[in-house]
């Protein structure tokens, strides 16, 4: 039996470009994370929402649309309201500026254009690791 972490890949806001998360998505169902995409233009109200009712340890947020810090902020926020603590990393095209105060209001990865996509999964799998077990408590069987 091995645990397996369950990952929310978001698109907040009015951004319609979406490859990237897909590409994200899918290279982290490939490196045997359970992955849940909530497609286009989610509002950090579902977004909190489908990271309750889907129970994941970690939420991927994918923002292009320049709108990167009040988006984040807004479902920090939530996740505070809503007593929720996981995880959250962001993709897309970030400032470095922008990046480094995401990091300070809580995310744990800010990750640009052409981020190794091993890298993804490292830096998943240890925020994951350095969290109480009880957060990853689902088991599958090997195949």
């Amino acid at each position: 039996m091995a645990n397996i972490i369950r990952v929310l890949i978001a698109k907040p806001g009015l951004d319609g470009h979406d490859r990237g998360a897909k590409v994200v998505a899918r290279s982290l169902r490939d490196a045997g994370f359970e992955v849940i995409y909530t497609g286009l233009h989610q509002t950090p109200e579902m977004v909190v929402s489908s990271a309750m009712q889907e129970d994941v340890d970690v939420i991927g947020l994918s923002i292009l649309s320049g709108a990167h810090v009040p988006i984040v902020e807004a479902i920090l926020l939530l996740m505070k309201k809503q007593k929720l603590t996981k995880p959250v990393f962001v993709g897309g095209i970030i400032p470095d500026d922008d990046a480094k105060l995401l990091k300070k209001k809580g995310v744990f990865q800010v990750f640009g254009p052409g981020s190794p996509l091993a890298d993804i999964a490292d830096a998943v799998k240890k925020v994951v690791s350095s969290k109480p077990s009880s957060q990853t408590k689902r088991k599958i069987k090997k195949k």
